[in-house]
């Protein structure tokens, strides 16, 4: 018993989940990226996240061979970068905004909040590969309005609401 591919699609876009964009750097020292949503905490101590990357991706050389990786989580209004970072282009840095990172990852400008992390491990996952990254160095918005993170819902961009809803019990 299984699922095909587009009902478990249409079944996990109900679960909502953050939108980030996980960079790296290449061989060559050039910045590279992409969209992702399936990245989370794996453990406080020590602190540890998991990104998925899909073998299909036009950067999955890059982290194949990288030591390192960041992940940025997007403000509610940088729907265009996630849009940018989801195609296959190389060109994927050019016009935005980015510095290098402590780790030598790019961190890209006006993030939620951002982290930078050191490859623990590489684990296979389907028609991805599942990176296991300690977390090195963090980075939080400044600006008291980046309070809201872009997120993915149902196959879209989606909007939190204010608050939870009440307690019908």
């Amino acid at each position: 018993m299984g699922l095909d591919a587009h009902s478990f699609r249409a079944v996990m876009g109900s679960l909502a989940a953050g939108v980030t964009v996980v960079t790296t750097t290449d061989r060559q020292g050039q910045p590279r990226g992409l969209t992702a949503t399936a990245v989370c905490s794996v453990s406080l101590d020590p602190p540890l996240i998991l990104v998925c990357i899909d073998r299909t991706a036009d950067c999955y050389e890059a982290f194949q061979t990288a030591e390192i990786f960041a992940v940025n989580l997007l403000q509610e209004w940088q729907a265009g970068v996630s849009r940018r970072f989801a195609q296959k282009e190389a060109r994927k840095f050019e016009g935005i905004g980015y510095r290098s990172g402590v780790t030598g990852a790019p961190i890209l400008a006006d993030v939620l909040a951002h982290v930078e992390c050191r490859i623990r491990a590489r684990h296979p996952g389907g028609d991805h590969t599942i990176l296991v990254g300690e977390a090195v160095a963090h980075g939080l918005a400044s600006s008291p309005d980046a309070r809201s993170p872009l997120v993915h819902y149902q196959g879209a961009y989606a909007r939190l609401g204010g608050g939870l809803p009440a307690d019908p019990s």
